[in-house]
């Protein structure tokens, strides 16, 4: 399965012409997304009724199909775990304010997870397939997977791909009793580094164009597995071995690794084990640059297409060890709240 375009909205300047040349660092608890020039695909009548993530996810879709250079796709899938909490949050405060009378229908309409890929749908007037996965931290390559399915039963398809979730005050306040994050502000800069519990919060919309065909491709898809609690670090070596043999890719093969680390002491032995089965790969991370959130394997996924294409990895992105001078085979691991593990191989076309 090939990528041909690719859009991302993200705590970085990732919707302009470069790419992660001049990384923005913070000092914060939470990373909400820099955004962009929505006018550009939005009408300003329907901005005005739009929440963040809505206009999040229009922009990265839009971004990945004219990139591709294509204006309607056949199916569009997104995987998001949290929905839009903002106006799930907005009809949830009416309706205690209001004592559940004369409640307008506006912001229940809009709080379900799968509003994006309705709205994208409605813009384009795209009739097809239409599908949103909540699989928690799988969301994103739930989404992914069934676009694979969908294009091995009909490879003539085109189908736009995406996940995106967003934070909000009452779910930043919520996941913080859990212990999810640092106690105090961390200057984003020096956040791989922690021996802290926790991570910072994050946000972000990454979609892709993805076809069965190469011609014009940016990359390809090789293989994508999920291991859901595998229970120590032992089990996701196995994980990642059997991944690699699956696809029949030796170890010394993998020019570059890139993972989801993001800071937090008590999950970075899953890291560490799987950096130390390929030696001989560069290291790179992302969490650093987008926060965490169920679905940002998918900045990833849009950093590892922009690596693949242009041929180098931004300085931002680098963790410990470069990468080597040519890449053709990268590497993405990922879990989230060391529960759902994610492997996902994507190589030069």
């Amino acid at each position: 399965m090939y990528i041909h375009g690719s859009g991302c909205v993200s705590p970085q300047h990732s919707t302009g012409p470069g790419f992660l040349d001049e990384p923005l660092y913070y000092s914060a608890s939470s990373l909400k997304v820099v955004d962009a020039d929505y006018k550009k695909w939005i009408d300003l009548k329907l901005i005005r009724r739009m929440s963040r993530v809505i206009k999040m996810g229009v922009a990265a879709a839009h971004l990945a199909l004219e990139q591709a250079e294509h204006t309607m796709p056949d199916a569009i899938i997104t995987g998001s775990a949290y929905g839009c909490l903002a106006d799930t949050g907005v009809f949830l405060d009416k309706m205690v304010q209001q004592e559940e009378q004369m409640l307008t229908p506006t912001a229940f309409i809009q709080s379900t997870h799968n509003t994006v890929a309705g709205q994208i749908a409605l813009m384009l007037a795209c009739h097809g397939y239409n599908n949103t996965f909540v699989h928690r931290g799988f969301s994103f390559e739930q989404a992914v997977l069934d676009a694979w399915m969908n294009i091995n039963e009909q490879p003539d398809q085109s189908i736009l791909v995406g996940g995106l979730d967003e934070i909000t005050n009452h779910s930043q306040e919520i996941l913080a009793r859990f212990g999810l994050y640092k106690k105090e502000p961390v200057d984003t800069a020096e956040l791989l580094q922690s021996n802290t519990q926790g991570t910072i919060n994050g946000e972000g919309a990454a979609f892709f164009l993805l076809k069965s065909g190469a011609e014009n491709a940016l990359a390809r898809i090789d293989g994508l597995e999920l291991c859901y609690k595998p229970g120590n670090v032992n089990s996701v070596k196995s994980f990642i071995q059997a991944f690699l043999d699956k696809n029949e890719v030796p170890v010394d093969e993998i020019d570059l690794v890139i993972t989801g680390r993001n800071g937090d002491s008590r999950e970075v032995d899953y890291y560490n084990s799987v950096e130390s089965m390929l030696p001989g790969a560069g290291l790179a991370c992302y969490k650093h640059l987008t926060g965490e959130y169920p679905t940002a394997n998918a900045f990833a996924c849009w950093m590892a297409t922009n690596i693949l294409r242009q041929g180098n990895v931004p300085a931002a992105a680098v963790y410990k060890t470069p990468a080597k001078q040519e890449i053709q085979k990268i590497l993405i691991y990922n879990h989230h709240q060391g529960t759902h593990h994610t492997a996902m191989l994507i190589s030069a076309c």
